[in-house]
């Protein structure tokens, strides 16, 4: 039971220590975002300016903040696995000293009866003979060991129920903390709430020119398809006269090796659009094809490529500005609403190195917003599951 007890509480502080620290670093760092998210929206405020992109950034914000108070519940539920684990062992160790306290006075008793009988010495000179003896002087010395390991066991299992005390309070303590500053999530996360359907409701009397913006996003993506297509072409054109290059080969295959741990195209953002099919946040009974997933920055904002690999295309588009389209082996990544362009055609570029700048509006609270895509030949894939986690 001891060893058992020893192994409890050798392997539950290790276990709880790293999920715990896993928590408060996500915690730390989602509350950061949330912070240069609210440093964005302060300045729109500022201006009395509020659209769609202002919409989607406290949407952004609102999920930010339902993860934060998700995992302050978690943190909070492996306290109490905690607590739940550290009683159990508190019972189990008095059950033990207990048990071991009566034995131990039981044997004090019984080495005083023979005592008052026989002595040590006696016991052992009373043998027949020498073998005998020596048997019975090294019983004697054993008995000696047992009662004094007996009273080291005693005293640390009085520690470890101590310490496993302290620790059920610390404990408890920080269930509290955590619980007041949850309640402090929820009641910023509903007045968050309250802003954004005010801000709909606003947004909702400009129904014929959220119409519009949407077209016109609608028209963008189209073209920026076509491209990708024609490049594609071209490239197969090109596989049919020659295999790919052994380096780019090898690209390919680096690239779909690091799916998920691809760097962020910009230094700092937040990813305000997803990918995908998605419902508009205004307008009802309308839905957005994402092709890619919009990031949003604040001020001057340099673009990186996310892998090296070659500059296929460098093209403008009216009201999106540059695109950049760089070819990893079979893959494509693209940056759209670039301005400030460092690349051109067929120029080889490696990991995270700057490609242009993404064009930031002075009247808009000065954001940054550009669509990043990622595509496995025609195929469009999410964007949000190659790159880090970690911006």
């Amino acid at each position: 039971m001891i060893n058992t007890l020893s192994l409890l509480f050798i392997l539950c502080p290790v276990l709880y220590g790293q999920g715990r620290a896993e928590l408060e670093q996500q915690r730390k760092k989602t509350l950061e975002e949330i912070e240069y998210v609210d440093n964005m929206i302060k300045t729109t405020t500022k201006q009395r300016s509020e659209g769609v992109s202002d919409l989607r950034i406290i949407g952004s914000k609102l999920n930010m903040r339902t993860s934060v108070i998700k995992g302050m519940q978690d943190e909070i539920t492996l306290i109490n696995e905690r607590i739940e684990m550290n009683a159990l062992a508190i019972d189990m160790m008095e059950s033990d000293l207990q048990f071991l306290r009566k034995e131990y006075a039981n044997s004090i008793v019984n080495s005083y009866k023979t005592g008052k009988v026989n002595t040590s010495l006696i016991y052992v000179l009373s043998a027949r003979d020498f073998n005998q003896g020596y048997k019975r002087l090294k019983y004697l010395q054993q008995f000696a060991k047992y009662r004094r390991s007996e009273a080291e066991i005693i005293s640390e299992i009085k520690s470890q129920i101590e310490t496993s005390r302290i620790k059920l309070e610390t404990d408890l303590a920080k269930i509290s903390d955590l619980k007041r500053r949850e309640e402090q999530q929820k009641n910023l996360l509903d007045a968050e709430r309250i802003r954004t359907q005010r801000l709909v409701q606003t947004l909702s009397t400009r129904e014929k020119q959220l119409q519009r913006d949407l077209e016109e996003k609608r028209r963008i993506a189209r073209r920026i398809e076509n491209e990708i297509a024609r490049i594609i072409e071209e490239e197969r054109k090109k596989s049919l006269i020659s295999d790919m290059t052994p380096e780019m080969k090898l690209i390919s295959d680096n690239f779909a090796e690091n799916k998920g741990r691809l760097p962020w195209p910009v230094e700092r953002g937040v990813i305000t659009a997803k990918f995908g099919i998605q419902n508009h946040p205004v307008l009802k009974n309308v839905t957005e094809n994402n092709i890619g997933i919009d990031i949003t920055s604040a001020g001057q904002t340099d673009v990186r490529s996310v892998f090296r690999g070659e500059v296929s295309k460098v093209f403008s588009l009216t009201g999106a500005n540059w695109t950049i389209i760089i070819t990893h082996g079979k893959y494509f990544t693209v940056y759209q609403n670039l301005v400030d362009v460092k690349v051109r055609q067929g120029q080889k570029v490696e990991t995270k190195e700057v490609i242009g700048r993404v064009f930031y509006d002075k009247d808009n609270g000065n954001r940054s917003v550009m669509k990043f895509m990622i595509f496995d030949e025609r195929v469009k894939l999410d964007p949000e599951l190659w790159i880090t986690g970690k911006n």
